[in-house]
């Protein structure tokens, strides 16, 4: 039996009137539209509730399904102890759900102690626990499945969904995706503001109203991320149980009071339609952007070495002579928008930039000691960037230092660390400075020698 119920949901605290204390009428639109969520919900018949929360123990390359057969969770944190939410969990639908997921290729496991090792709690998330409450007061008392959002490829995510609807089995399932839209509506938002704030949830909602599960694949992953929202993952999820199915989506209601967008919708399915997974150029097929030359270099060297093959040839002459003279180089890799690996050299080791790009690419993506080696299956979902680096000058104190322009080399003795300019999170002086220092095992009060240089960074 197919899944019989879909709901997505906001989760802010402030709703709960023993947390709101008062403040939780500013919501009174999202708190009517849950309550009756919450009915539509009991209504539906379903045996067994499945949640996403972009809040659960969050993984870089695999989604969580908590199989614990006990679940519980509750407000102490934001000043409500006593409201404490108890649930039974459904150790063979978590069973049925990471079985169909893997004959899909898609990592999914089984959240418990062991994998956890005491770096997660395994109780409910606020992600989780803020709808449950709704839920609760609406007599929904089902057996709980918890899901982490996926930091995976849209087509990974969505495929997830799917495997959900197949795991159903004999089931009556609900499936449910918790998660808040920009956190940057307003100038007071807690994520701070952004202008393009307000048009991703203007957006989102009307898509989501209209049922256009293809216009929400394809919006742009830069502007979900300049709006700082956390159910863009989610809704993907759930919208893949909805593939083939002519999805029906209802807006009960959508606000953001808090500087933080909150929308509630369900999701019915209509006449049958063909899979988006088997649509040639379809909105899961990643355009790559045009790249620089060194770029493509980093790019094919790692591939190449990543699946076992020779490394490519760049000979005198077949790319521009810039490329050709000698200079120290970083390369850096992100997946997702987060760092997977940085390696490079202040001074250059090798006999052109080119070569010296070659072998840093190769070590950013299986050395850098913080992550494991890029594995082949990843490498579609790589950006990279180059910075070669101008010759360092030596400089007498901080005053000369700006950290969107210059880079910086501290070294003390043998000891010495590099920070690059313009990193997003070091808007300081100090901070750059004192990131440096750390890399380099230099105390803060150590005196150094501080260099600075310039660098042309390519994407």
């Amino acid at each position: 039996m197919p899944i019989v119920w879909r709901g997505f949901c906001p989760h802010p605290p402030i709703m709960v009137p023993e947390v709101g204390r008062g403040e939780e009428k500013k919501v009174a639109a999202t708190r009517e539209a849950m309550a009756e969520l919450g009915r539509r919900l009991a209504a539906s018949g379903a045996d067994v509730l499945v949640m996403i929360s972009p809040h659960a123990p969050l993984f870089r390359d695999l989604i969580a399904v908590n199989g614990r057969t006990e679940l519980a969770g509750d407000f102490r944190q934001f000043g409500a102890p006593g409201v404490r939410l108890t649930f039974r969990g459904d150790p063979e639908m978590v069973r049925a759900i990471v079985d169909q997921a893997g004959q899909r290729g898609v990592p999914v496991a089984e959240l418990d102690e062991a994998l956890a090792r005491g770096r997660f709690r395994l109780d409910l998330d606020h992600g989780l626990a803020v709808p449950l409450y709704f839920f609760r007061e609406a007599g929904v008392n089902l057996p709980l499945v918890p899901v982490s959002m996926g930091l995976l490829p849209r087509r990974r995510l969505y495929e997830f969904g799917l495997a959900v609807e197949e795991a159903s089995g004999g089931r009556k399932v609900a499936f449910v995706a918790s998660g808040d839209l920009s956190h940057r509506l307003t100038r007071e938002a807690p994520a701070g503001y952004s202008p393009k704030a307000a048009s991703f949830d203007r957006t989102l909602v009307e898509l989501v109203g209209a049922g256009d599960v293809r216009g929400i694949l394809a919006m742009d992953g830069d502007w979900a991320e300049e709006a700082g929202e956390c159910g863009y993952r989610s809704l993907v999820m759930l919208l893949g149980s909805l593939d083939g199915r002519c999805p029906q989506g209802e807006v009960l209601s959508y606000e953001g009071p808090f500087g933080v967008g909150y929308m509630v919708a369900e999701f019915k399915t209509g006449a049958g339609t063909s899979s988006l997974l088997n649509e040639p150029g379809s909105v899961f097929d990643r355009p790559r952007p045009a790249e620089s030359f060194p770029v493509r270099v980093a790019r094919e060297t790692l591939e190449a070495g990543c699946r076992g093959e020779k490394p490519p040839q760049y000979p005198p002459g077949s790319y521009p002579d810039e490329f050709a003279r000698r200079a120290g180089v970083f390369v850096s890799i992100h997946k997702h928008g987060e760092l997977r690996g940085c390696i490079g050299t202040i001074a250059p080791v090798r006999e052109n930039i080119v070569a010296e790009v070659m072998a840093n690419a190769i070590s950013a993506g299986t050395g850098d000691p913080r992550f494991y080696p890029v594995r082949p299956e990843e490498l579609p979902d790589l950006d990279y960037s180059v910075d070669i680096l101008g010759q360092p000058e030596p400089i007498p104190d901080e005053s000369h230092l700006d950290p969107r322009r210059f880079g910086v080399i501290v070294r003390s003795g043998r000891r010495s660390g590099l920070l690059l300019p313009d990193l997003e999170g070091v808007d300081t002086v100090e901070e750059q400075v004192a990131i440096a220092r750390k890399k380099a095992g230099i105390g803060a009060h150590e005196p150094v020698e501080l260099f600075r240089f310039e660098v042309t960074r390519y994407h």
